[in-house]
């Protein structure tokens, strides 16, 4: 069984083994846990019963995992996406007015036509037409995406007023432990120790409870909360989906869904160095395990779900089979009894790794040819979009846009395919609907 295993997941093939893979699964859960407490937190400010949206985050998360897992043999993990769980609370629920279980409907028909376009192998063919340049851009902007979001989170950057950003206080106590757990974590990975980040995250945990400033868990098992209230009620209010408004909420949970998607698994698959030929093996595959996944969460009872760039913390200790994310998944479901445990995970923990993993990822702006303006310039706002407007798929949409005008500008305009022409022009159409 073992040696089935190990072949089922092309071990042999990828260089890997399953110490390796299971260290780098349990490292991509702990980068991750966050979701699970995160998201019934932003989901309930649209009257979403919180118990119920912690079991679904966590069931639909591990469903994304065995499906990328199994089905395409890559160590990426799915689940509700960070962005659009916030635009659905707040933008589409609280903002318009709609009622959440309405939104759900229209996360439902969303996933049903991704699935549509992923069969006729639209997305496949959407993404293979991105050019290398673009790909590394997407890659590098991801990681300093990633970066700001670890910086923030661990108190190191704080919003002003003033200055948009600036430094947080270095008088918190909790801003010293994402400081202690990022030192430790450089000095880990300068050593090449092996498992650095998931070593950095245990020992600024363990510091932190230490210390008092990670609370400690007032017991370790508890009841698993229902899923009821949440579960297939999206279903029953297909038909409240009848007005333009409501069908330019389904558009953006879907255009959002495709390019956050689309642009992680770049990211990601270029981190790993799975990227040949400007194509991603088996990328049908991971998009329909997406999709799947998508429609899954749908029902379940929860916002869009999609490729989750923490995942990078798991490739970054070695993982490169699906066997990662089996394992992660598992431990999702297992999370569901042991959620008191998980409290000590917190954004001071996580935050390290996300940084580091930042700087892993920045590696891939060396393949842009800067020299060459018509690139670069596309490529510099993709990377500095995505921090900047917090989403990936804002920072991919400006790239774009001005991508075939820099072309058109070199004389190089019959370079572009017609798929990055269409693509440019609904970004346009997707900001004007956005800005009404």
């Amino acid at each position: 069984m073992v040696s089935q295993i190990a072949k089922f997941f092309k071990f042999d093939e990828l260089g890997t083994n399953y110490k390796r893979e299971t260290l780098a699964g349990i490292t991509t859960f702990v980068s991750m846990v966050y979701i699970i407490f995160l998201n019934p937190n932003v989901l309930g400010a649209a009257g979403m019963d919180k118990g119920a949206v912690f079991t679904s985050t966590a069931l639909a998360t591990a469903l994304g995992c065995f499906l990328m897992g199994i089905i395409a043999n890559y160590p990426i993990a799915l689940s509700t996406s960070l962005g659009m769980n916030a635009f659905f609370a707040y933008s589409v629920c609280v903002g318009m007015k709609v009622p959440w279980p309405t939104a759900l409907a229209g996360t439902f028909i969303a996933a049903v036509i991704f699935i549509i376009l992923t069969a006729f192998k639209l997305r496949e063919k959407i993404i293979d037409s991105i050019p290398t340049d673009l790909k590394s851009a997407i890659a590098g902007g991801i990681g300093l995406f990633i970066a700001f979001l670890g910086l923030n989170q661990g108190g190191m950057i704080v919003a002003d007023k003033s200055t948009l950003v600036t430094l947080g206080s270095f008088h918190t106590g909790t801003t010293w432990l994402t400081i202690f757990g990022l030192i430790l974590v450089i000095v880990l990975m300068s050593a090449r120790v092996p498992g650095a980040i998931f070593i950095g995250m245990v020992a600024t945990a363990i510091l932190g409870m230490v210390t008092g400033l990670i609370a400690m868990p007032d017991q370790i098992v508890s009841s698993i909360p229902s899923i009821k209230p949440v579960f297939l009620a999206g279903v029953s209010h297909i038909g409240d989906i009848n007005t333009v408004k409501l069908w330019i909420v389904v558009f953006t949970f879907l255009l959002v869904s495709f390019f956050d998607t689309a642009g992680t698994l770049v990211g990601l698959a270029q981190q790993a160095g799975f990227i040949k030929d400007n194509k991603i093996p088996r990328i049908g595959r991971a998009l329909a395990a997406d999709s799947t996944t998508m429609l899954g969460g749908s029902l379940l009872g929860t916002s869009p779900m999609g490729a989750f760039v923490e995942s990078s913390a798991g490739i970054a200790v070695g993982g490169r089979s699906g066997f990662t994310v089996i394992i992660t998944g598992i431990l999702f479901i297992l999370g569901t009894f042991f959620s008191p445990l998980l409290g000590v995970i917190t954004d001071q923990v996580t935050a390290p790794a996300l940084i580091i993993i930042g700087v892993l990822m920045a590696s891939s702006l060396k393949d842009i040819h800067w020299e060459k303006f018509e690139l670069a310039a596309p490529s510099f706002l993709i990377v500095l979009g995505m921090p900047l407007s917090y989403s990936i798929s804002d920072g991919i949409a400006l790239g774009f846009i001005t991508y075939p005008l820099a072309m058109i500008a070199a004389k190089r305009g019959k370079e572009v395919n017609v798929f990055m022409y269409s693509l440019a022009v609904i970004f346009i159409i997707f900001f004007w609907l956005l800005s009404e």
